[in-house]
C-alpha cells in the first residue's frame, strides 16, 4: 500500500525517540533527520518537507517538550498532528445541497480509474449516505467507457444515463441533468472523458460542461502510482476548473505516497476518497487522522471495525460465537470463519490496522496464507455433513475420498483435522473459563500461544499475538 516504506521508516524514528528518558536538541535533530530522509524517500516535495520539519521544531520547543515527563511521546504526538495537517486537518466531505440536486463532476486523465471511481463513489453515496444517485456517461471519446459504466451501474443497482457515443458530451450532460430532475434523483455523477495528457481540447470540453450545469463538486481522479506527478496534474486541472477535491486510486499499489502527502500543501485540494483495490467496494472516504495513525504504526481500528460491519455477516458471526462458547464448534463453523476473514482482505492489511501490529505485517506471506485457506476450504467442502460434525471419526477410506475430491493429500486432510481439533479444544477452554469467571489476560495469552503453533504456514511469524 502507499506509505508502506514511509511508515516503516517513520516507525523506526518514532520508536527510537519514544524510548529516550530525556529529550535533547541533539537526539531530537537525529530523529528529525530520519523523518526528513523518510519523507524525501517517499517522494514528498522538498519544500513541503522543509516546512514540515520547521513546524515540528517550533511546536516541540514552544510546548516545552524537552522538559516534560514523557518528552518522546509528546514529540510523537506533534509529528502525528503535523502529518494530519499535511493530509488535511479534517475530513473533507462531499458538499451535498440541503435541498435540491447535488451534481458531482468527475475529471482526470485516461487510465487513472475515473469511470470505476465514479461508480464506487456512487455506491458509497447510495449505501452509506442514503442518497439516490444517477450516473451520466459523458465520456463519448471512449465508447468502451459508456459500456463500462453501464456494467458497473448494474452491479451497484444504479441507473446510468447515456445518449451514446454519437451525441456530444455537453448535450449528454444537459439532457442527463434534466432527466435526473424530472425523475427525483438527488445526486448526479458526471463521468467525463480523459486524455493521455492534459490538452486544450479536453479542458475546453470540461469548461463547457462546468459552465452549463455548475456542478457542486468537481473531483479530480489521480493515480497514487504517479508520485509527484499528482501535484502537476492537480495544478493543471485546478487552473482550468474550480476543483473541490481529489480521488486517489491504486492506493493499494507499491507507491511511495509522496504525491498524496504533498498535494494538499501545494494546491490546497483535499483528498476526499481513496481506492484500495479493483472491486467495487474497494473505495473508502479519506480520513486524514486515521491515515496519520497508520503511517506512524498506530493502527486504524475504526476503519477495520467499519470494514467488518460492512463485509461480515454479523448475525452469522454472533451465532458462531455462541456455538463456540457452548462447545458446539464444528468444521462448518471453521469454514465460515475462514470465509469471513477472506472478506476483510489480506491478513497483512488487517495487521496494519491493529495498533502495535503494523511492524509484523511484513512477516505475513499473503499469497501463501491465501493458498492455505483455499486448500482448507476445499478439504472441508469435500466432506459430508456427518464428517464435518465429527471429523475425528473419519476412517482412512473417507480421508482418501476427501483428499481426491479436494485435490490434496491424506496428509493435508489429517493436518486440517488436527488443526480443527486444537481450535475446538481452545474454544471449549474459552467457553468453560468464561462460564466459570476464570477468563483473564494470562489464560488468553496461553491459549493464543497454543493456537499460534497450529495456524496455517502463511500466518506464522515472530508475532507474539499477545493481549
Amino acid at each position: 500500500m502507499a506509505f508502506d516504506s514511509l511508515s516503516e521508516r517513520m516507525n523506526k524514528a518514532m520508536r527510537n525517540i519514544a524510548g529516550k528518558g530525556k529529550l535533547t536538541d541533539r537526539n531530537m535533530e537525529d530523529m528529525l533527520k530520519e523523518v526528513r530522509l523518510a519523507l524525501l524517500e517517499a517522494d514528498v516535495n522538498y519544500k513541503v518537507v522543509k516546512d514540515f520539519l520547521n513546524n515540528v521544531r517550533e511546536k516541540a520547543r514552544g510546548a516545552d517538550v524537552l522538559n516534560s515527563v514523557e518528552p518522546g511521546e509528546q514529540l510523537v504526538k506533534i509529528v502525528h498532528d503535523e502529518i494530519v495537517e499535511l493530509l488535511g486537518s479534517e475530513q473533507a466531505e462531499i458538499r451535498f445541497k440541503d435541498t435540491g440536486m447535488t451534481i458531482i463532476m468527475m475529471v482526470g486523465l485516461q487510465g487513472t480509474g475515473k469511470t470505476t471511481s465514479t461508480a464506487k463513489i456512487a455506491r458509497i453515496c447510495k449505501t452509506k449516505l442514503n442518497r439516490n444517485p444517477l450516473m451520466i456517461a459523458a465520456d463519448v471519446i471512449r465508447p468502451a467507457a459508456i459500456d463500462q459504466l453501464k456494467t458497473l451501474g448494474r452491479e451497484i443497482d444504479t441507473e446510468v444515463f447515456s445518449l451514446g457515443a454519437e451525441t456530444s458530451a455537453l448535450e449528454t450532460v444537459k439532457q442527463g441533468v434534466a432527466y435526473a430532475k424530472d425523475n427525483g434523483f438527488d445526486t448526479v455523477f458526471i463521468d467525463t472523458a480523459g486524455r493521455l495528457h492534459v490538452d486544450e481540447a479536453l479542458m475546453q470540453e470540461l469548461k463547457d460542461i462546468n459552465e452549463a450545469v455548475s456542478p457542486d463538486e468537481i473531483l479530480l481522479t489521480v493515480d497514487a502510482m504517479t508520485g509527484q506527478d499528482i501535484v502537476n496534474v492537480a495544478k493543471s486541472f485546478n487552473e482550468a476548473l474550480p476543483l473541490t477535491g481529489l480521488v486517489v486510486t491504486k492506493f493499494d499499489g507499491d507507491s511511495r505516497g509522496g504525491g498524496v502527502l504533498s498535494v494538499k500543501a501545494i494546491t490546497g485540494l483535499p483528498v476526499k476518497f481513496v481506492g484500495e483495490g479493483e472491486k467495487i467496494e474497494d473505495m473508502d472516504i479519506f480520513y486524514p487522522d486515521r491515515m496519520a495513525d497508520r503511517i506512524l504504526g498506530m493502527g486504524d481500528v475504526v476503519s477495520l471495525v467499519e470494514k467488518a460491519q460492512e463485509k461480515i455477516d454479523m448475525e452469522q458471526a454472533e451465532k458462531a460465537a455462541e456455538r463456540m462458547m457452548n462447545g458446539q464448534f464444528t468444521m462448518d463453523d471453521m469454514l465460515a470463519q475462514y470465509e469471513q476473514i477472506q472478506k476483510l482482505g489480506p491478513i497483512s492489511g488487517i495487521l496494519k490496522m491493529l495498533p502495535g501490529y503494523s511492524q509484523y505485517s511484513d512477516m505475513i506471506d499473503d499469497a501463501k496464507a491465501s493458498g492455505q485457506m483455499k486448500q482448507i476450504k476445499a478439504i472441508i467442502q469435500s466432506m459430508t455433513k456427518e464428517e464435518r460434525a465429527n471429523p475425528s471419526r473419519m476412517r482412512g477410506s473417507m480421508k482418501r475420498r476427501v483428499a481426491k475430491g479436494s485435490g490434496t493429500t491424506v496428509t493435508d486432510v489429517n493436518r486440517v483435522i488436527n488443526q480443527f481439533e486444537k481450535t475446538k479444544k481452545a474454544m471449549d477452554m474459552v467457553g468453560r473459563m468464561s462460564k466459570s469467571g476464570k477468563l483473564n489476560e494470562d489464560s488468553l495469552n496461553k491459549m493464543m500461544d497454543n493456537m499460534q503453533n497450529q495456524m496455517p504456514a502463511g500466518f506464522k511469524g515472530k508475532n507474539p499475538y499477545k493481549f
